[in-house]
């Protein structure tokens, strides 16, 4: 079987323009299971696209993460900050994936989630006061962003007055290599120095949070080692509030270019859960799971992937599958349920998905109940996406909540 490799044109990682992306995922599902397609690394890797192929990979013990090494920069960068981010679940495989996790699950449980969430009503409302009568404004930097990163640090026990660097950090972390060395390395070594004093904070005087649970949590006689805490403190950071901010972003995106089902939710707001998971599956936060690699040949289709090779498992082209279902490339509130790969699949499927869920459901439930005559602010077609590999969120996105022209 002839694997095609997409040119530069056809990139979806670099795809900014609102439409394309997906565009390029429609055309690649249509084209077959897997493909042969240069990363953004540089290096050659294997893209999967359908749904059948895609959690079938990410359930694969022959599929694995090979451990720490192969993150962005990471040869590049200096010896002690690598370690210090580069030690965390996604990358590890079990014993150490298994261990990691059961001891991060210990203080990261789902009653801790559902326990937040009177506070984040409190803050959406407190958002949402501060959006009334401002006519045209990015909701993703106003509302989408802060939302999130708020949850998280008030979870992780960060105080507010250090909060305000993040963003700067954050935002190269997630872009990867395509932030480019200097970025990356400069944001890497910023987090990291400010983590380490976080923490010897925590342990002189711990408190009732998530970082002082981390630095206390032992399952018998194991515990977590420093580089370890340090990773996971970086992975719940990033996870815990970027793919959040896309969620919603790209949530209310969908509703507000397709009237008819913001209207039926509108109309029936205790749709809310459902349509939660029907924007995840239409337009969800990630692109794409953290690549991984062949311990041995794997089979996908016709296509024989030899050991050795880089995996990487596309979650936005997976739920639009028109295999799996009909109408695929529709968002659909009346959908029955449908289940699908947005918070990946397997052993490293995301530990915050129910918070994710949790706020997603109170941040776009309030807001639509608050503003009923939201509307986008520009033409669809002028909304720009994030480049990179892994998330798929909005540069920005202008709306006015009081549907004024």
């Amino acid at each position: 079987m002839t694997v095609t490799v997409p040119t530069a044109a056809a990139d979806p990682f670099t795809a900014t323009s609102d439409g394309d992306r997906h565009a390029i995922y429609d055309a690649l599902v249509a084209a077959g299971p897997v493909h042969r397609i240069p990363l953004p690394s540089g290096q050659l890797g294997w893209l999967i696209t359908s749904y059948a192929a895609a959690r079938a990979v990410l359930a694969d013990a022959r599929v694995v993460k090979g451990g720490p090494g192969h993150g962005p920069y990471i040869a590049e960068l200096a010896p002690d900050v690598a370690a210090a981010i580069d030690r965390h679940m996604l990358n590890l495989d079990p014993p150490d994936h298994t261990r990691l996790r059961r001891l991060v699950s210990a203080a990261f449980t789902r009653r801790r989630s559902e326990q937040l969430a009177p506070r984040i009503q409190a803050i959406t409302d407190q958002l949402l006061d501060g959006l009334a009568g401002r006519g045209e404004l990015d909701l993703i930097s106003e509302f989408a962003y802060p939302l999130p990163i708020t949850v998280i640090c008030e979870l992780l026990g960060i105080p507010e007055s250090d909060r305000t660097e993040f963003r700067a950090w954050t935002a190269p972390l997630v872009a990867g290599a395509m932030a480019g060395f200097a970025a990356y390395s400069a944001a890497a070594t910023a987090l990291v120095d400010y983590t380490r004093t976080l923490l010897a904070r925590k342990r002189a005087e711990p408190a009732d949070d998530l970082l002082s649970a981390l630095v206390g949590v032992r399952d018998g006689s194991d515990r977590l080692s420093e580089d370890e805490l340090t990773s996971m403190v970086y992975l719940l950071l990033l996870a815990g509030h970027e793919t959040t901010v896309n969620l919603i972003g790209n949530g209310v995106r969908a509703l507000l270019t397709h009237p008819e089902q913001l209207s039926l939710l509108r109309a029936e707001p205790e749709r809310i859960t459902a349509a939660v998971e029907e924007l995840l599956r239409f337009d969800g936060p990630l692109q794409s799971a953290i690549p991984a690699i062949t311990s041995t040949p794997v089979q996908i289709g016709e296509v024989t992937i030899p050991a050795g090779e880089i995996l990487v498992v596309s979650l936005l082209a997976a739920n639009r599958d028109p295999g799996r279902m009909d109408a695929a490339d529709a968002v659909d509130l009346r959908r029955a349920a449908a289940p699908h790969l947005a918070f990946g699949h397997g052993i490293h499927h995301c530990l915050g998905a129910p918070l994710a869920r949790l706020e997603a459901r109170i941040a776009i439930g309030s807001l639509l109940d608050r503003f009923p005559r939201l509307q986008l602010a520009v033409p669809a077609d002028q909304l720009r996406r994030l480049p990179g590999l892994l998330m798929n969120g909005l540069a920005a996105l202008p709306v006015r909540c009081d549907g004024g022209g």
